[in-house]
């Protein structure tokens, strides 16, 4: 039974780093649910390295969505496939180089990077796409993060930037609905395993605090998270459309667990 209704349909995803990238798993969702799935990367060597993981019959694109000249390049190049279904925007990239320094004191040049890959670039695609992409079922999703009101020093000026980006799916969802019914969401999951993850200062203990803290003390997993952007993309989420989905098993409402406010230490 095709209950996502996703078999045949086309999606664009960008991201894929490797076996850990939620690009990575939600491109084997989609697939296994009969959708075609397109790759697009940051670099040819990426590629290469994908294409290992992929096999050798998977498309896989290189485009780096902080030029906007590949950006058209891949529209370009895509317009033979016909409509896109869906588009899946799970890019992010931050600057530790510097070390863990207070907010306050976030270089200017690693900020505005920041803003540039990890948000705009969800504007820069979408509209390069506009034209391609389903007016009647359309579904753009991105992968931000489970709360950008919580202040963790190790994640610094990336919580701003992600806040950025919920406040951008609702733009772009207002924007775009002049002239299609193009849906924008954000999936936003708690502390994964990532290859994101692994350049944040101080992460696996951050991981593990907030593993603890689901109501099932067992950590969100990046299955579960393509699993919902799968869903988001499926015409059986026509009715959700400017929306963050949490995926935190609990976490938010779980802070002053017992068992974390009297644990020994």
């Amino acid at each position: 039974m095709d209950f996502l209704q996703l078999t045949g349909k086309t999606v664009l995803v960008f991201g894929v780093a490797n076996r850990k990238s939620v690009a990575w798993h939600v491109g084997r969702v989609l697939t296994e649910a009969g959708a075609r799935v397109v790759y697009s990367v940051r670099s040819p060597e990426r590629r290469e390295s994908v294409k290992k993981l992929l096999g050798p019959d998977a498309q896989v694109e290189v485009c780096d969505i902080g030029k906007q000249d590949q950006i058209d390049a891949l529209r370009e190049t895509l317009k033979p496939l016909g409509p896109l279904h869906g588009l899946v925007h799970s890019v992010a990239f931050a600057d530790y180089s510097a070390g863990w320094l207070p907010f306050h004191e976030t270089p200017r040049a690693a900020f505005l990077q920041a803003v540039d890959v990890s948000c705009y670039s969800l504007m820069a695609v979408s509209n390069a796409f506009r034209e391609q992409l389903d007016p009647a079922q359309g579904s753009v999703v991105t992968i931000s993060i489970s709360t950008t009101k919580m202040a963790a020093e190790n994640y610094g000026y990336m919580a701003p930037i992600k806040a950025a980006l919920d406040s951008t799916v609702c733009f772009l969802a207002k924007s775009f609905s002049q002239f299609s019914t193009v849906r924008f969401n954000a999936i936003c999951p708690g502390l994964l395993r990532s290859s994101a993850s692994a350049g944040i200062p101080g992460y696996v203990e951050s991981y593990l605090y907030a593993e603890q803290a689901t109501l099932r003390k067992h950590a969100v997993q990046t299955e579960e998270v393509a699993n919902a952007v799968a869903f988001l993309l499926s015409p059986r989420s026509s009715g959700i459309n400017a929306q963050g989905i949490v995926i935190d098993a609990g976490m938010a409402i779980n802070y002053f667990d017992q068992a974390l406010v009297h644990r020994p230490g």
